[in-house]
């Protein structure tokens, strides 16, 4: 029998958002994990599928181009394992939308504990 990861539940939950996949993104979440993001505010477990369809309709309707073969591109990974927690950084960007940002990701020894996403944009002149 093999051990799951940290990594590998990392790996999991990135596949989940590339293909815009959120039974995916939540077989890799532990059962206390929680998005954070600054437009929608805290999202738990339970209501993570809902919001993302939500989110998933508001972008397609930015899109400009068609889409790419992923969903979301994700790049610029960088992480760090402390005391049984592995912390990763990355670069989102969702393709021919011009929605992106970064997300810092917390995984333990459940799964995905969190996340929370900033997104890059001009500020107003």
């Amino acid at each position: 029998m093999s051990t799951v990861t940290a990594t590998d539940q990392l790996t999991l939950y990135a596949e989940g958002w590339a293909n815009a996949d959120p039974d995916r993104i939540l077989e890799a979440a532990s059962p206390d994990y929680v998005f954070d993001d600054p437009n929608a505010g805290r999202i738990q477990r339970a209501d993570f599928a809902s919001y993302f369809e939500a989110t998933k309709e508001a972008v397609e309707a930015m899109r400009t181009s068609p889409s790419s073969t992923t969903w979301m591109e994700i790049g610029e990974v960088a992480t760090k394992e402390e005391d049984g927690v592995l912390t990763a950084w990355c670069w989102w960007a969702i393709p021919g939308t011009g929605v992106e940002g970064s997300g810092l990701i917390k995984v333990g020894p459940e799964g995905v504990l969190s996340e929370r996403i900033a997104y890059y944009t001009a500020l107003p002149a």
